[in-house]
């Protein structure tokens, strides 16, 4: 295990802010520490052979790889204002006027933000949470003062470009933090033998559409399933703008569309991913998993290790068996992490 103290914070309220956790560590000795967790949570739950497990994969920027920051506004009643990030124990919001895990663009606006703000927020709020996001292009925006103030017209919107693909997301959906790592998540995606050009690539709970776009080259088809209509919007937008004529955006339940749509496939060889929020998949999206007919392949992309390990038992249980297990540090100097797991059906 690394030592306690190997580097120098760079943050001056690292250890009041809740946001990161490992600045006084090197980052090498970071990522042992966050395998270790990870292989020690998940065979807690699954005998997982060593070979399963492929090394971690490190981010290319340790800082300023953050496209989002979710920050605190609290409005006192002698007009008092405080914007910054939740402490790590109980106490006032910690101020800040940068943030070094922030894209450069968001960190350099944060006083900005705290004018526009203050400016906005009305007598009567005392309390709100901002979110400002940026791209790969120049613009930033922010919301969160005001009903549907997180919603943005298409020619706002942020985008990233991923193998010849422009995908766009905005302040209002669901998207991967650290535009930095997700070529190597791709590519490794796209680099396992679980592709046919007669399978079905179904992305449940599929947000923006992100995955599909970059997988549907390998596939005779891709079925984006998603129930939020802020993010089925920006999926058909995506699939319009780049021109992808097998990728469908669907609207609706996926325990509603799923078993219909599988029910008419014509292999058994297709593939069914899902990225679910930080509390995991449910028991019903589970059973839903476990009694699929036609899918061969599942690919699990999770951000909390403890739910997933509890997610894998129950899927195991229900006849899918762990081909390959990879985690990738979206989230340098903090203790989060995300897995990428590969099931098969037997």
């Amino acid at each position: 295990m690394p030592s306690a103290q190997t580097s120098s914070a760079v943050c001056p309220v690292f250890g009041s802010c809740g946001g990161c956790q490992y600045q006084h560590l090197d980052y090498a000795d970071e990522l042992v520490l966050k395998e270790a967790a990870l292989k020690e949570v998940l065979r807690g739950a699954l005998p997982l052979d060593e070979g399963l497990f492929y090394p971690i994969a490190a981010s290319p920027k340790i800082y300023h790889y953050r496209n989002r920051l979710d920050l605190k506004l609290i409005h006192r009643r002698n007009g008092d204002i405080h914007i910054g990030f939740s402490p790590a124990d109980r106490g006032p919001v910690i101020e800040i006027d940068a943030c070094p895990i922030a894209m450069e663009v968001i960190s350099e606006f944060i006083p900005r933000l705290r004018q526009e703000a203050s400016a906005a927020i009305p007598k009567e709020y005392r309390m709100a949470n901002l979110t400002v996001r940026c791209g790969e292009g120049d613009g930033i925006r922010w919301g969160g003062i005001g009903r549907k103030s997180l919603r943005l017209e298409a020619r706002d919107y942020f985008y990233v470009d991923i193998l010849g693909r422009r995908i766009y997301y905005s302040l209002v959906s669901f998207f991967q933090a650290n535009l930095s790592i997700l070529p190597l998540l791709i590519d490794f995606l796209r680099g396992q033998e679980i592709w046919s050009r007669d399978a079905v690539f179904f992305d449940l709970y599929g947000g923006v559409g992100f995955f599909g776009m970059c997988v549907n080259d390998l596939v005779t088809r891709v079925v984006n399933i998603e129930e939020n209509v802020h993010a089925v919007r920006l999926a058909k937008y995506n699939v319009s703008a780049n021109s992808l004529g097998n990728v469908d955006a669907m609207e609706g339940r996926v325990e509603d569309v799923l078993p219909r749509l599988l029910a008419e496939a014509m292999t058994e060889e297709n593939i069914v991913m899902v990225d679910p929020p930080r509390a995991g998949l449910s028991q019903d999206a589970v059973a839903l998993l476990n009694g699929l007919k036609r899918a061969r392949y599942l690919v699990y992309l999770s951000c909390d290790p403890g739910n997933l390990a509890a997610n894998l038992k129950a899927l195991v249980a229900g006849g899918w068996s762990v081909m390959r297990v990879r985690p990738f540090d979206f989230f340098p100097r903090t203790r989060h992490l995300e897995t990428l797991v590969i099931l098969k059906r037997p």
